[in-house]
């Protein structure tokens, strides 16, 4: 359903994205605003946080990831990798991975993993990273087809993903250039314990202060709850918000925002993409070019718009824009190309 003064609302949610405004100043507080980045992709998750904070570089993130502990990514809403602050993942690993068992067991069924070839292999797993690990997943892999359990096709996949839809495991340090497993337990030290009352509460929060203002159905696509939960998220804060006439919900204590972004590279499944139900006002006519087959591909926003796709091809930022850009808009986006190259220590 198109929402009225879209554009508007838009530029609102941009400052609450940390893309308008004033910067974070480090990846911890990244993770802090925006609760959950995609994560599937550690390259993307990094450029999400290069955009929203300043002279930060990427070893800044993996640093926070394997030596610090303060971040963690692990398979959380929607059943998708997320990076989140460590201190976030067990009550969000408690409200949003229940929906995603009947799925998984699913799939590993139609991968041929048999309910006990399954036990086995998630027994093998924690077996395993008691034993030697970090390891990464070609490592497990490996351990799981030598023990005669499935890993084709998307049977690894799933069972790392079982054994982390149990709590077991979150991905660690870097091994190689790659995240390596690690049991959960070790890495982030026993869990605390979590009320699903204060949880659903604490999701509505967060989800507005990133995300806002959006609406209920908002914070179950982004989240992967049921609605009936995002709605008692909500109303467990409702003294803290208010109702918009446009059926949104926002902070009574946020000041609205007009402020649009400069010119900016986003990467790849950049959170501003998926918050949200609709992502039509910043993508426009140009959403195939970007999103397609569930792939979402860098891009350019200019005056909060998608402006062009770009890549990075021996060291260099190519650009295609999906028109004529302002001078203005080519050299801003001239300047943020090199601070990529920068971020990534690629030059």
């Amino acid at each position: 359903m198109p929402i009225p003064n879209a554009a508007g609302i838009f530029a609102e949610r941009f400052t609450a994205q940390l893309l308008a405004g004033s910067p974070a100043g480090d990846p911890l507080a990244v993770a802090e605003r925006l609760l959950a980045i995609q994560g599937q992709d550690l390259r993307s998750a990094r450029l999400a946080i290069r955009a929203r904070t300043k002279g930060l570089s990427s070893d800044d993130v993996d640093r926070a990831l394997a030596e610090d502990r303060s971040m963690v990514i692990s398979w959380l809403n929607r059943g998708t990798l997320h990076l989140v602050r460590s201190e976030d993942y067990a009550w969000l690993h408690a409200l949003t991975t229940p929906p995603l068992h009947s799925v998984n067991a699913r799939r590993l069924r139609e991968e041929g993993v048999t309910p006990p070839a399954a036990e086995r292999g998630v027994a093998l797993i924690r077996r395993s990273l008691a034993d030697d690990g970090p390891l990464t997943r070609q490592e497990l892999g490996q351990r799981l087809a030598a023990a005669r359990i499935r890993v084709d096709g998307q049977a690894l996949v799933h069972l790392l993903l079982l054994a982390s839809l149990r709590g077991l495991i979150v991905r660690g340090p870097l091994v190689d250039g790659q995240q390596a497993f690690v049991l959960t337990r070790d890495w982030l030290g026993p869990p605390k314990p979590v009320v699903r009352d204060r949880a659903l509460a604490e999701l509505a929060r967060r989800f507005l202060a990133g995300h806002g203002p959006a609406t209920d159905h908002d914070l179950a696509y982004w989240s992967g709850v049921p609605l009936r939960d995002a709605r008692a998220g909500l109303r467990a804060i409702g003294s803290e918000i208010t109702e918009r006439g446009d059926g949104l919900v926002t902070f009574t204590s946020a000041r609205a925002s007009r402020a649009l972004p400069k010119p900016r590279l986003l990467g790849p499944f950049d959170p501003v993409l998926f918050g949200w139900t609709s992502r039509d006002v910043i993508l426009g006519a140009n959403g195939p070019a970007i999103v397609s087959g569930g792939t979402f591909r860098p891009f350019a926003l200019v005056r909060g718009r998608a402006a062009a796709t770009w890549s990075i091809r021996a060291g260099s930022v190519v650009l295609k824009p999906f028109g004529r850009l302002t001078r203005s808009a080519a050299s801003a986006l001239k300047a943020d190309e090199r601070d990529v190259i920068r971020f990534l220590n690629l030059s």
